[in-house]
């Protein structure tokens, strides 16, 4: 069976891994910033993380940037809840203008023992268009499916905000971990709405960010079906041994 591999340009490596920039630089491909994860780094620790950050950028025009994600539920009940998650995400928006990206990773928010699907839905929808009205069009967001055990409700949030400027980001280590779907029906049910892809393995029991080769995931397999279905998404390898990943893509033929 002959496939596509990944273009250099669609690939990029989570700083995660140790080391992620010369890796990066070493193989061409990008990086997605994953110091805000924690969004104290865009207050008292943003001079450190900034240095930090510059040095990662530096030489790599190839950038996405993971939003802050702690203690933030753009679905949340209480009012100042959800104005604290725009706050904090419009914190990470200005850095990523600054940083020169284009596409910014934001966690769904879903949290099962919290919400019922349609609330946790229609306040998401109404969260985003608001939200939105803002953002500038040179900006992606990509919503991220973590604790969500089936594709649905962040499907029908997409579909309902009906805006170019948000989009999936379909962490599939995070599918096989939270939700008996199986993850190749997660990529069938997403596909025309996926703008980039968080790759990593695991079991199925718990959420590792294990090496693409150690897990219950067929990456051999699935891999070239996202690439076929999505050919303009851009995917991650969100791993702490992303130099042995890059190593088992060539093996595997997908990384020319």
């Amino acid at each position: 069976m002959t496939f596509q591999p990944f273009k250099r340009e669609q690939l990029y490596l989570s700083t995660i891994t140790s080391g992620a920039d010369a890796l990066a630089r070493t193989y061409g491909v990008g990086i997605e910033l994953a110091e805000y994860c924690t969004a104290y780094n865009m207050d008292q620790y943003f001079p450190e993380t900034d240095a930090l950050v510059q040095q990662e950028l530096r030489g790599n025009p190839r950038r996405i940037l993971h939003g802050p994600f702690n203690e933030l539920f753009p679905c949340a009940i209480d009012p100042e809840a959800r104005a604290l998650a725009a706050r904090r995400y419009r914190q990470a928006l200005a850095l990523a203008m600054q940083y020169g990206v284009e596409k910014v990773v934001i966690h769904s928010g879903y949290a099962p023992w919290l919400y019922y699907d349609c609330w946790f839905e229609e306040q998401s929808i109404l969260f985003w268009r608001s939200f939105l009205e803002d953002i500038p069009r040179g900006l992606t967001i990509c919503l991220e499916n973590v604790l969500e055990t089936r594709p649905e409700p962040l499907l029908h949030i997409v579909d309902a905000v009906q805006d170019d400027r948000l989009r999936i980001c379909l962490d599939i280590g995070h599918a096989n971990a939270y939700s008996q779907v199986p993850v190749a029906d997660w990529l069938q049910i997403f596909s025309p709405w996926i703008s980039h892809f968080h790759i990593h393995n695991n079991h199925g029991s718990s959420d590792t960010h294990s090496a693409l080769a150690d897990g219950s995931i067929p990456m051999a397999e699935f891999l070239p079906e996202a690439i076929r279905l999505c050919p303009a998404a851009s995917f991650t390898i969100e791993t702490t041994q992303a130099g042995a990943d890059l190593l088992w893509l060539q093996g595997q033929r997908l990384l020319d």
